[in-house]
C-alpha cells in the first residue's frame, strides 16, 4: 500500500504501526522519526511560520478572515507519487492540512482518512481507524495496550500524592490556554488543571486568569514550538504585572515544554505527555527520563534532541 500522510501525528503513527516503508509523502511538518524528513513534502504553509507568536496569529487571523487556506498541497507532484490512501485531519484548520486543502480533482476520489479527536479516547479510536484502513489492527491493538500499560502505571504511582495545581498555556502572545486533550494529560499524571477545558478547543485569555488561577505549577508548551523557540519568548510572559508574585515563579516551578512534539500532536508522542508531566508535577516520585523534553525556567539549557519547531497548531 502507498500512504501519503498530510499531518505530522498520522506519519508517526504509521510508523508506530510498523508501515513506515509504505509512506510515500509527508506535510512539511512531518519531522518524527528523523526518517521521514527523506520522504517528498507536498505541501507548505501560506503564510510565514518563521516569526513570533503574535506574528504568526495575526498572519493566520487575517488569512481567515479572508477566507484564505492556510496551507497548500502540491497536487501534481502527489498525484505523481500515487498514493493509495491520504491521512489529513478535520479537527482543527489552523493546525495542518484538513481535506479542503486537497481541492476538487483526483485527490478527492482517493481513500482519505480524515483524524478528528480532541480527547484521548478519540485519539485511540484514530488509531484503530487508520490500522484498519491500512491493514495494520493486530499492531494498533498491542500498540494502544503499551500506551495503556505505560498510562496506569503513572496512575499507580500518583494515587496516594496530593495533585498539585498546573496552568498549561499552548501560546504566549496572544496567551491560550491548553485544551483538547491537554487537560486529560494533567491529570492522568495526577495533577489538577486550573484553565481550560478538555475536549474543548484552547482559547485565548487574559493575563489576570492566570494570576487569578495562581497555580502551583506553569508549564508553557506553545504549539508548534521546540524548548529553543519557547525560550525566546519567555521574556514576554516575565514581563506581564504579578509575574513575580505567582506561587509557581516563586518557587521555582515555571516548566517550558516541547509543545512540538509532545503536547500538540495527536499521535503516539502525545501520551508521552503524561510521563513527562509527572515529571514535572511529582519530582519526588519520578525520576527525569524526559529532560529531552522538559526544563524549568530560567537557568537551564534544553537537554539534547529536542525536535525543531514547525509551525503554530491551535483554534483561531
Amino acid at each position: 500500500m502507498r500512504i501519503a500522510s498530510l499531518l505530522a501525528s498520522g506519519t508517526e503513527l504509521v510508523c508506530a504501526l510498523g508501515a513506515g516503508e509504505e509512506l510515500v509523502a509527508r506535510s512539511h511538518e512531518c519531522d518524527f522519526p528523523a526518517h521521514v524528513q527523506r520522504l517528498p513534502c507536498v505541501s507548505e504553509p501560506t503564510f510565514d511560520i518563521t516569526g513570533s507568536s503574535r506574528a504568526i496569529d495575526l498572519l493566520v487571523r487575517a488569512k481567515l478572515a479572508a477566507g484564505e487556506p492556510l496551507y497548500s498541497v502540491d497536487e501534481a507532484r502527489l498525484a505523481e507519487l500515487a498514493p493509495d490512501v491520504l491521512l489529513t485531519q478535520a479537527h482543527c484548520e489552523v493546525c495542518a492540512v484538513t481535506p479542503g486543502n486537497l481541492g476538487t480533482g483526483e485527490l478527492c476520489r482517493k481513500q482519505v482518512v480524515a483524524l478528528r479527536a480532541g480527547t484521548l479516547d478519540g485519539i485511540l479510536d484514530g488509531f484503530a481507524q487508520v490500522a484498519v484502513v491500512i491493514g495494520r489492527e493486530a499492531a494498533a491493538i498491542a500498540l494502544v495496550a503499551r500506551i495503556r500499560e505505560r498510562v496506569a502505571e503513572v496512575q499507580h504511582r500518583t494515587a496516594d500524592r496530593r495533585p498539585p495545581t498546573i496552568a498549561c498555556l499552548e501560546w504566549i502572545e496572544p496567551l491560550f490556554h491548553m485544551g483538547n486533550w491537554g487537560p486529560e494529560l494533567v491529570a492522568l499524571a495526577g495533577g489538577v488543571n486550573v484553565l481550560g477545558t478538555a475536549g474543548v478547543h484552547s482559547a485565548a485569555m487574559g493575563w489576570d486568569e492566570i494570576r487569578r488561577a495562581d497555580p502551583e505549577v506553569l508549564l508553557v508548551a506553545p504549539c508548534g514550538f521546540a524548548i529553543e523557540r519557547t525560550l525566546t519568548e519567555m521574556h514576554l510572559l516575565a514581563a506581564q504585572s504579578g509575574w513575580r508574585e505567582l506561587r509557581a515563579v516563586r518557587d521555582g516551578r515555571v516548566v517550558v515544554a516541547d509543545g512540538n512534539l509532545y503536547f500538540n500532536r495527536s499521535g503516539p508522542s502525545v501520551f508521552t505527555s503524561v510521563e513527562i508531566l509527572a515529571e514535572v508535577l511529582h519530582p519526588e516520585a519520578f525520576s527525569p527520563k524526559h529532560r529531552a523534553a522538559w526544563q524549568r525556567w530560567p537557568g537551564e539549557r534544553p537537554a539534547p534532541g529536542s525536535a525543531p519547531a514547525i509551525a503554530s497548531c491551535r483554534a483561531p
